[in-house]
């Protein structure tokens, strides 16, 4: 599988802060391929940089073979963007918008189908200003798609909209993708990550700190299945002996047990013993926030 997007060794300061340092990786084409990161890892001037919205400091950005800097024009040809705080004039209406935006380009996709899959066909005589948050998300991942680009970026895909929305969506990145067109997707959502990203790489401090498809990185935590249940005012040193727990965290009211093994059976053993019967006693699986969290760390950020 050719590689569609080469970042190599890429660094941008601004004055004495530095946004990115050393980034590196490569996307292949036909999947979806996430970046994450908390609130200024660096995401941003990584995602402008392949636009070619932003020049890096070093380093170098090829996008379908062009140099994202020099090639520009010719790479907004074939590149499709959907930046976070896009916005258009108040009075402009959304199919002047579409069609407006699809003269730009040599070999635009239709946008009337455009309009009719992201849920606007009621919106084309609307004018931008009268949108809803989620109506305003839609039409601009739909002028993100309107060159019909091999590649598109799409920042903060699904803020904004409701969970019926966000799961419709989905299934349209997907089919995106399926219909050929590479996909980077900038996120908070690890859930959003976890079900749609093919590989992702996450940025802290603007470095890469963990890479590769969402199985792998939560394998990669060593990390099983947990116990959790109610445990407000309850005494749980007596589970530090339970055979295969490791340790024991208390989380918002809640112990989490952690360890090897059948776990979920023998903690229920142990609280039996003691006359515990937790209603809400359950296991759950480790996830791709757990390795956000574990790679990131969960101090608040600015």
């Amino acid at each position: 599988m050719d590689n569609v997007i080469e970042v190599s060794g890429l660094r941008k300061t601004y004055g004495p802060v530095v946004a990115v340092d050393d980034v590196s990786f490569s996307v292949r084409r036909g999947e979806i391929f996430g970046i994450l990161g908390p609130n200024g890892a660096g995401k941003t001037t990584t995602v402008e940089s392949i636009a070619g919205l932003r020049r890096p400091d070093t380093g170098t950005v090829r996008v379908l073979g062009l140099d994202a800097g020099d090639d520009g024009r010719e790479l907004r040809q074939r590149l499709g963007v959907q930046l976070q705080q896009a916005t258009l004039p108040d009075k402009l209406r959304v199919a002047e918008a579409l069609e407006l935006f699809a003269s730009f380009y040599r070999a635009p996709a239709d946008w009337r189908r455009l309009i009719e899959q992201w849920g606007l066909a009621d919106k084309c005589n609307a004018s931008f200003a009268s949108l809803s948050g989620g109506q305003r998300q839609r039409l601009f991942i739909a002028l993100a798609l309107v060159g019909d680009p091999e590649v598109v970026i799409l920042d903060e895909l699904t803020s904004g909209l409701d969970p019926q929305a966000r799961r419709a969506t989905w299934d349209l990145i997907r089919a995106v993708r399926d219909a050929g067109t590479t996909v980077v997707l900038i996120s908070h959502f690890m859930d959003e990550a976890e079900r749609l990203c093919d590989r992702l790489a996450i940025i802290d401090n603007g470095r890469i700190v963990a890479e590769g498809s969402p199985p792998d990185l939560i394998a990669g935590l060593g990390d099983l299945p947990r116990v959790r249940f109610a445990a407000d005012g309850l005494d749980l040193g007596f589970l530090d002996a339970v055979a295969g727990v490791s340790r024991v965290e208390r989380d918002r009211g809640e112990a989490v047990v952690h360890g090897r093994g059948p776990i979920l059976a023998r903690v229920a053993g142990a609280l039996a013993d003691h006359d515990i019967d937790p209603p809400d006693l359950r296991a759950e699986q480790p996830g791709l926030e757990d390795v956000f969290l574990a790679v990131t760390g969960r101090q608040l950020r600015d």
